[in-house]
């Protein structure tokens, strides 16, 4: 009996996934500190104390979420040598999408040329690009898809209230990409872990502008679409997943943390960062820390990270790279690359 192609991919083994190339993209404009001083009550020193920030990027007011996606994606490919055509699939993982739909992924599809993908949008906020490389594993290992490109990008200063000093100082825009493939003789992607807890669901989100709270007229000026936060409840929350996550995905990896070589957390706040070092029993300098410079780009901080340590030589071959993140849902997600 002639089996079909899903039953005939099933009954092949499993293949290994690596990154085999990385790619970024941040906006030119600079806001710093001092700016914001000017626009909110609020201090330079004030905002590093706290954060860790100095500035961020934010894009121009034409420039979109798959414009900046597209701009990382081509970057991921020209390393990886993969031509529009190769790519399989791509997955975009953002909380600002160009629009409701279609999805972002279709507009970056169009702009990068890879006629013969698919495509969708991903949405776990700041987890959003590990959740990516999760799902990406999955259709790689399974035989599905040969060639994936994996997308966080973010235009959070069009969802920010530039009227409250306690969140418009934590955010930028951005975008980091990679390609995934099979690369014999390497095992690359070593394990991974994804998490949620819709118990938190009020802690840190954007309640306007869904079906839950569309925006109205008579609601409009209570900027329910831009992000709100509790600050504190969301400190405790990230620590305390971040390294429940990582010691998860070490386990799974029969590795232990003084095992890894760099660790790329998710770049909210320097103070969660110091905090999960200390709880890991690892020193600062293990730690790839760019929020200085970017903020918290969301799904695409971690990405960002990644790329910039790795064009940079901070990440080596023969590295364990342990990649930690957290947003809001909540959901928080972890994986263990061997370079």
């Amino acid at each position: 009996m002639r089996m079909s192609p899903r039953q005939h991919r099933s009954n092949r083994p499993p293949r290994t996934v690596s990154i085999i190339g990385t790619g970024s993209y941040v906006p030119e404009r600079i806001l710093t500190n001092q700016d914001l001083e000017k626009m909110v009550d609020t201090t330079d020193q004030w905002i590093r104390t706290r954060t860790g920030i100095r500035e961020r990027r934010i894009a121009k007011e034409h420039e979109t979420t798959s414009d900046m996606a597209a701009r990382a994606a081509l970057a991921a490919m020209e390393q990886a040598k993969v031509t529009p055509e190769e790519i399989d699939l791509i997955i975009v993982a953002t909380a600002t999408p160009d629009c409701v739909f279609p999805a972002t992924a279709c507009y970056v599809q169009k702009k990068i040329g890879a006629i013969n993908a698919a495509c969708f949008d991903l949405g776990a906020a700041c987890s959003g690009f590990l959740y990516a490389l999760e799902v990406a594993q999955q259709f790689i290992s399974t035989h599905v898809y040969n060639t994936v490109l994996i997308v966080g990008a973010e235009k959070l200063s069009t969802i920010v209230d530039w009227t409250d000093r306690n969140t418009c100082v934590l955010f930028g825009d951005g975008a980091g990409a990679a390609i995934l493939r099979n690369r014999p003789n390497s095992h690359g992607v070593i394990s991974t872990h994804m998490g949620s807890d819709g118990d938190f669901t009020e802690i840190l989100l954007m309640p306007g502008g869904g079906s839950r709270c569309p925006i109205t007229r008579e609601n409009i000026d209570q900027r329910l679409n831009t992000i709100k936060m509790s600050g504190k409840e969301v400190y405790k929350q990230a620590v305390t997943s971040m390294f429940n996550a990582a010691t998860r995905v070490l386990d799974e990896a029969g590795l232990r943390y003084e095992d890894i070589d760099c660790v790329i957390p998710h770049q909210a706040n320097l103070r969660i960062i110091e905090a999960i070092a200390e709880r890991m029993g690892l020193p600062m300098e293990k730690f790839y820390i760019n929020l200085d410079r970017f903020g918290n780009t969301s799904a695409a901080a971690v990405a960002i990270a990644l790329d910039e340590a790795h064009r940079t030589g901070r990440i080596q071959i023969g590295d364990y790279i342990l990649l930690v993140v957290f947003g809001g849902g909540l959901t928080w997600g972890s994986s263990v690359v061997h370079w």
